[in-house]
């Protein structure tokens, strides 16, 4: 997976669109490195657009919690956009309304 990173307003908005499936492994690693270097680097707003994610599990749940975790102790704030149906249907599955879609 290679994951595009798109800065607007000079890193104020970060937009993260990570491809292929979220399952745990490389991939999600890659995403959660990523959105650490933004923190890192004061960024406050992400943006995930999930409309290249064909498939996620809870590994992938787990790791945007844990990046939602990262924003939320720098006061930050995360969205996702293009969210597919069937990754819609994982958050129910799991309960997880920690994101605003």
């Amino acid at each position: 997976m290679a994951t595009k990173l798109t800065t607007l307003n000079n890193l104020e908005i970060a937009v993260l669109e990570p491809r292929g499936s979220l399952i745990g492994g490389e991939e999600t690693d890659e995403l959660k490195a990523k959105a650490k270097d933004l923190v890192e680097q004061g960024n406050k707003k992400l943006v995930l657009d999930l409309g290249s994610i064909t498939y996620m599990n809870s590994s992938g749940i787990g790791a945007l919690v844990g990046i939602h975790s990262m924003y939320q102790k720098v006061s930050g704030k995360i969205s996702l956009c293009n969210v597919a149906k069937g990754v819609q249907n994982v958050f129910v599955i799991t309960s997880s309304r920690v994101f605003s879609m």
